[in-house]
């Protein structure tokens, strides 16, 4: 079943094309990477995915369903959660965020959404800081926070714009290992430079930049590695 389908998507800022052309299928429970050049278009990429932006032309399909009417199914993890590190807001507000597209009549949160918090916050490990102010939080910890309030939702395709950016070696380890027991769970995209451990993790990785083309973990070589983004290479005809 596929939970993604993008045929022949482009998309233009100010009329210069960032996306062009592209087609790819995504099926359900895959686990798969993107990676490219800085403004190769791979926010871009995930924008539209998410209904924030509107392809120039092309078709997109998320769960059978335009984008913006597929919201409900997509869990977002953004690079970055701006927010006033002076608001005193808790690790559980922030989680219960997951959550608002499910509220009651009353426009308030219920026990189960309470209960939903705790057992999210609890898979990824983060259960003990339920009532910390989010701002004191580690930047790997509060990316597993975030994880939980996108895991909230309990979607059926989770999107990641470079979940391990700004992490240590060690929040990285787990980021990886959670996103893992996700797995065949649910469908999962991140955008990643972290090819070194990506390739370890993922089924498939899409190389953006202005193009897409698809490419199996093991036929990544040392250059993309080093951020050196190449055409694949054809073998010469003798």
């Amino acid at each position: 079943m596929s939970i993604i389908e993008v045929e022949n998507l482009s998309f233009a800022y100010n009329g210069i094309y960032v996306l062009e052309e592209i087609s790819f299928t995504v099926n359900q429970g895959e686990f798969i990477g993107i990676f490219g050049p800085n403004g190769g278009g791979k926010t871009t990429l995930l924008s539209l995915l998410m209904g924030f932006l509107k392809p120039l032309k092309g078709n997109m399909r998320i769960c059978n369903l335009p984008p913006l009417k597929a919201r409900n199914q997509i869990g977002w993890v953004p690079q970055n959660f701006h927010f006033d590190r002076h608001f005193p807001i808790s690790v559980e507000e922030v989680v219960l965020g997951g959550r608002l597209a499910h509220l009651s009549w009353s426009g308030r949160f219920l026990k189960n959404d309470h209960e939903i918090v705790e057992k999210v916050l609890e898979q990824v490990g983060m259960h003990k800081f339920l009532k910390f102010p989010f701002a004191t939080l580690s930047g790997g910890q509060a990316q597993r926070v975030l994880i939980a309030r996108a895991l909230a939702s309990f979607p059926l395709l989770l999107l990641l714009d470079e979940p391990t950016a700004s992490v240590d070696y060690a929040a990285q380890t787990e980021i990886y290992k959670l996103l893992t027991s996700l797995k065949g769970k649910m469908t999962i995209v991140m955008v990643t430079h972290d090819l070194n451990s990506a390739v370890e993790h993922v089924d498939r990785l899409f190389c953006v930049q202005k193009n897409l083309i698809h490419m199996p973990p093991e036929k990544i070589c040392e250059h993309f590695a080093l951020g050196l983004y190449h055409s694949p290479i054809k073998k010469r005809i003798s």
